[in-house]
């Protein structure tokens, strides 16, 4: 799908969207057919789908997949949108690789998806002058205004225990980092959407006085690549 500059391995076809249902299809109008493409997202995509909005689908030759199209980008209020959340963690570990994020530059360490006990799995683990840091990526594709991205799009058991899990690491000698990875183009600001999911928030404000480090950076997108490059400015306004 991406090769190792995160472009896109083959040329996105534009299209229109006309629903998305069973949290995994995505029915899409090209130019000359109407087609079926599968949806690498199941959370709520809030705020994405409404019909008509351009889409962006990358067409595949797999004979072992029965859909012939993904869908990778969808355009809102005139903001690209990238919706595939399986990419997340290859766009952080491209990241990581080449130093695009500030507080987690050179990197002697970076191994992907590591256990830290037999319920929680981490992103990646990294270590820096003996240092070992576990860090959980977090995918953001909710907007509600035209400049701050927000997470969560519904509420996230899941993402609640990752936060307490994070903290739990502090305890046992490790640095914790959460990466809002917004894939949304032209914001400026993040927050933690409390209005979604109260709970989530209230634990955030916990984890973040337990040390646990919070990093939003925002994605360029492209029809042709994806990748980090700008960090956001995380706002708590319900302080």
């Amino acid at each position: 799908m991406y090769n190792l500059e995160m472009e896109f391995t083959k040329s996105l076809i534009k299209g229109k969207l006309i629903k998305r249902y069973k949290r995994f299809f995505a029915d899409v109008q090209l130019t000359k057919e109407v087609v079926t493409a599968h949806c690498p997202n199941t959370g709520s995509m809030k705020g994405l789908l409404d019909e008509g909005n351009d889409v962006y689908v990358l067409p595949n030759n797999d004979p072992k997949r029965k859909l012939k199209y993904g869908l990778e980008i969808i355009k809102t209020r005139k903001n690209l949108v990238g919706v595939n959340t399986h990419m997340a963690n290859r766009i952080a570990q491209h990241a990581l690789e080449n130093n695009l994020i500030k507080e987690l530059k050179n990197c002697d360490l970076i191994k992907p998806e590591v256990f830290f006990n037999k319920e929680t799995r981490f992103d990646f683990l990294i270590e820096k002058n003996k240092q070992k840091s576990f860090v959980e990526v977090k995918n953001v594709t909710l907007f509600r205004n035209k400049d701050t991205a927000e997470f969560p799009d519904a509420v996230t058991a899941r993402g609640t225990k990752h936060l307490l899990t994070l903290i739990d690491a502090i305890k046992k000698g490790y640095k914790s980092y959460l990466l809002f990875l917004v894939q949304i183009q032209n914001m400026e600001k993040f927050k933690i959407a409390k209005d979604v999911d109260a709970e989530y928030y209230k634990n955030y404000l916990i984890a973040k006085k337990a040390g646990v480090n919070f990093l939003a950076y925002r994605c360029d997108i492209s029809s042709k690549k994806i990748f980090i490059d700008k960090k956001l400015k995380i706002i708590d306004e319900w302080l």
